[in-house]
C-alpha cells in the first residue's frame, strides 16, 4: 500500500485537483472578458502590490499548467498585461516550465518504468532514439506547437528523458513564444482602455510564425546531421 501511494498517490492528487478545478468553474474566468471585467481592478492591485501580486499570478500560472487546464495562452496575455512583456514573459516562462516538470515528473513516476518493463526491448529502443535527441526533439515541440502542451509534458514523462533537459528545452524552446503573447498582451491596455476589441490573430500572421517555424527547423539539424552520418558509417 506503500508503495501504491508513493507511485500513484501523486497522480491521484493531481486527478482530484482538476476534477475540482472543472467543477468550481474556475476555467469559466480564463477568458478575455473577465480580464476586461476586471482589468481596472487588476492592474490598481498590481501598481500598490507589485510582487505580491507577481508571486500570486506565478502561483495560479502553475496550477494551470501543472493541471492542464486550458489557459496558458490566456495567462501569458494577461502576464502581459498586468506586468509589461519583459517581466511578464519571463514570469510565464518560469511558471509554465515548472508546471510542464510538475507533470513530467508525476507521470514518470507512476508510469514510465511500468511501460518499459511491459513494452520489453521494442520500447527500449525507440526510448534510446528518442534520448539520444531528447533535446532537439523537445526543443521543436515548444517552439511549434503541433501537439498541445499538456501532451507534450505527459508523452516526455512516459520515457526516461533527464529531467534537466526536459527543462532547459522547455525554457529554450518557449522563451520566444512568451514574448510574444506577452508582449501581445501588454497591448491590450490600450485595447481595453479605448473600447476596442482585441486583435489577436496578430499570432498567426507570418511574421509571427514563420522565424518560429525556422527556430524549429534549425533545432532538426543536429538529429538529422547524427542520422546523416550514422548512416554513412554502417555504409562504410
Amino acid at each position: 500500500m506503500i508503495n501504491f501511494l508513493k507511485r500513484f498517490g501523486p497522480l491521484l492528487v493531481l486527478a482530484a485537483l482538476v476534477a475540482a478545478a472543472f467543477a468550481s468553474g474556475l476555467t469559466r474566468h480564463l477568458n478575455l472578458d473577465e480580464l476586461r471585467a476586471n482589468h481596472e481592478a487588476l492592474t490598481a492591485f498590481v501598481a500598490a502590490n507589485r510582487w505580491l501580486a507577481l508571486a500570486a499570478f506565478m502561483g495560479l500560472y502553475v496550477a494551470v499548467t501543472a493541471l492542464s487546464l486550458p489557459g496558458a495562452l490566456f495567462m501569458t496575455l494577461a502576464a502581459g498585461l498586468l506586468f509589461g512583456p519583459w517581466l511578464g514573459g519571463a514570469a510565464s516562462l518560469i511558471s509554465a516550465t515548472t508546471g510542464a516538470s510538475i507533470v513530467f515528473l508525476i507521470c514518470r513516476t507512476a508510469f514510465g518504468g511500468t511501460l518499459a518493463k511491459r513494452a520489453g526491448s521494442g520500447l527500449a529502443k525507440i526510448e534510446a532514439g528518442i534520448a539520444k535527441d531528447a533535446f532537439s526533439y523537445l526543443l521543436v515541440l515548444r517552439l511549434v506547437p503541433a501537439a498541445p502542451f499538456f501532451v507534450v509534458n505527459i508523452a516526455a514523462g512516459l520515457v526516461r528523458i533527464p529531467l534537466a533537459t526536459f527543462v532547459l528545452a522547455s525554457l529554450i524552446g518557449m522563451a520566444p513564444g512568451s514574448l510574444v503573447y506577452s508582449s501581445l498582451g501588454a497591448s491590450l491596455n490600450h485595447a481595453f482602455a479605448t473600447g476596442k476589441e482585441p486583435n489577436l490573430s496578430i499570432i498567426f500572421q507570418p511574421q509571427i510564425l514563420l522565424p518560429l517555424i525556422g527556430l524549429a527547423l534549425l533545432s532538426l539539424l543536429p538529429i538529422l546531421v547524427r542520422r546523416f552520418t550514422g548512416k554513412k558509417a554502417e555504409a562504410k
